[in-house]
């Protein structure tokens, strides 16, 4: 390729005369004679040793700087942010994970769109790190790939993070030992890569996948693998590809190809984050998607894939079938994927998939079309005088498609596992958590902690679980999350009692309070904002500024 072509962002920052002292500060960094007329590649690494998720990234970044200078880039490598759901979980410091997404993306804006980066590689590995970085990229709208860190090995016996957080409740219960819990503890994480069941990360590596933004295979990899740092290498150059031919993301993220991402997610079986990401990306290129597209794609998508949480395989043995690719062209081949989008090969989603062999026969992780797990979506959109703006649940029909209780309300999510674990939560209880919401929280955490708990101490189908809040890819069970508008917001769910009568019905797609419109009222009437958790810092910035869960929780809607 010539060197000259599409360098219009790095020629601004290093050519001409004028420019003698950003060349000399870049020379400082690396760059000789012949580097300034190459397109610069900025490659965004989400290396960090506060996670496993994280702790390899480096090493990808490398290769994938390799690549791209092999195929003719020039690559600067630049660290963004993380923190670890899993650690934080439970803690204050989980009001800061949905955050960390919005300062990724800030953070890749900042750092390439202010260094005049012609392409962009970004690898993530925890599950806040790939929207981020697809929002990050979408915004500046320049040539870019997204690269997964990679999904983690199995621990002994099959365990895993969400292992460790049951044997919690089990412990509580009485049924898991004190030497039991150390054991799982000790040996469910062995090494690198981000959680190992279908939860939010390799959820999301699987729509970003879909989405024609990775390469194909690059969702379902082990993270210490040959094979993973082989697509690290590829997606340097392939950048190169992009940025000669001007192939950018608002090419590849269309409306057709975020249809093909969420319609990849149900067959999974994968997060309710998804829902809450997937808008937020669609938000910043410009696409119109809306809760309702999540509803209507997934009254025609069935659930085919028999992976944990609710089902019984981890990652690694989806990816000894042969992973996410075969998955993709039996929908293709169904005609549930629109084989036109253009991907970040330079191909269409059909031309990738076009000799991708089907999965090994006897295979029991992945069903048959007419055979699934669910014969429509997991992820149930309702609504109703409990979720007027909307809700997410997570469905997948192992836990019944209705539930109907009483409701046990709590002002925070450690309020709500002490009361789990303690036995105020019986059965027939729908655990009811508030002020958990974007604003709210802020934050919007997760509520692995205590959907966790109520699985290990054996009532996951006996108590049901809202909130205004959201849940980890390893929560499962009766849960409905995203619900808006937000209790903060003075949305009903801040006027809930408790006792009262609370139905999710999956069957009507409703989230019901059976009290009156008119006891409704009188209570929103009485009911007072609690003042805000935090006045200072990035929380309360969040706060400010953040939209509703059904927008995505995006922070620039309403500028």
């Amino acid at each position: 390729m010539s060197n000259t072509i599409n360098r219009m962002h790095s020629a601004a920052v290093v050519d001409g005369i004028e420019k003698a002292p950003s060349r000399a500060m870049l020379r400082a960094a690396g760059f000789k004679d012949g580097d300034f007329k190459k397109p610069q590649i900025g490659i965004a690494s989400t290396w960090s040793m506060v996670t496993p998720c994280n702790m390899h990234i480096n090493t990808l970044a490398e290769e994938v700087g390799k690549g791209s200078d092999a195929a003719g880039g020039k690559s600067v490598i630049y660290n963004t942010i993380t923190i670890s759901d899993g650690i934080s979980m439970g803690t204050e410091g989980m009001k800061y994970s949905l955050v960390s997404r919005e300062v990724i993306a800030d953070s890749i804006e900042t750092v390439s769109g202010g260094m005049g980066h012609d392409g962009i590689v970004a690898i993530g590995g925890c599950d806040k790190n790939m929207p981020g970085c697809l929002i990050g990229m979408a915004r500046l709208n320049r040539p870019s790939i997204f690269v997964y860190g990679g999904t983690i090995q199995p621990g002994k016996n099959r365990t895993d993070i969400v292992s460790v957080f049951e044997a919690v409740g089990g412990h509580a219960k009485g049924t898991i030992s004190d030497m039991q819990l150390k054991d799982i503890e000790e040996t469910a994480i062995p090494g690198p890569g981000s959680c190992g069941g279908m939860y939010t990360a390799n959820t999301m590596a699987s729509a970003i996948e879909a989405l024609g933004m990775s390469l194909p295979g690059s969702s379902s990899q082990e993270a210490t693998s040959n094979v993973k740092l082989n697509d690290c290498n590829r997606a340097g150059a392939a950048v190169v590809e992009l940025v000669k031919n001007n192939i950018k993301p608002s090419d590849i993220m269309t409306k057709k190809a975020f249809e093909n991402a969420i319609k990849v997610t149900i067959a999974l079986g994968g997060s309710t984050n998804a829902v809450l990401h997937l808008l937020a990306m669609a938000h910043a290129i410009g696409v119109g998607l809306q809760l309702d597209d999540f509803a209507c794609i997934g009254s025609e998508t069935p659930m085919l894939a028999d992976l944990k949480p609710s089902g019984h395989f981890l990652m690694s043995e989806l990816i000894e079938i042969g992973g996410l690719q075969p998955l993709m062209k039996m929908l293709l081949d169904a005609g549930h994927l629109h084989g036109d989008c253009l991907t970040v090969t330079g191909k269409t989603v059909a031309e990738n998939l076009e000799h991708v062999e089907a999965y090994p026969e006897g295979q029991e992780i992945i069903r048959a079309l007419d055979n699934p797990i669910k014969k429509d979506s997991h992820l149930v959109i309702l609504r109703g005088n409990l979720a007027p703006e909307g809700a997410v649940a997570k469905i997948t029909g192992k836990e019944g498609l209705s539930f109907t209780g009483r409701a046990r309300v709590f002002h925070s999510e450690e309020d709500s596992l002490k009361g789990i674990l303690d036995g105020t939560v019986v059965k027939n209880d729908v655990v009811v958590i508030r002020y958990e919401g974007p604003k709210g929280g802020p934050g919007m955490r997760e509520m692995l902690s205590p959907t966790s708990a109520i699985m290990g101490k054996g009532l996951g189908e006996d108590v049901a679980l809202i909130t205004d809040g959201r849940f980890s890819g390893g929560s499962h069970g009766f849960v409905v999350g995203h619900i808006t508008p937000e209790a903060y917001e003075g949305g009903p769910l801040a006027i809930v009692e408790d006792g009262d009568e609370i139905t999710i019905d999956a069957f009507t797609k409703e989230l019901t309070l059976a009290i009156s419109q008119k006891t409704i009222e009188k209570r929103l009437k009485e009911w007072k904002k609690p003042s805000p958790r935090y006045t200072r810092g990035v929380l309360a910035k969040y706060a400010k500024m953040v939209s509703s869960a059904s927008d995505g929780a995006v922070t620039d809607k309403n500028l």
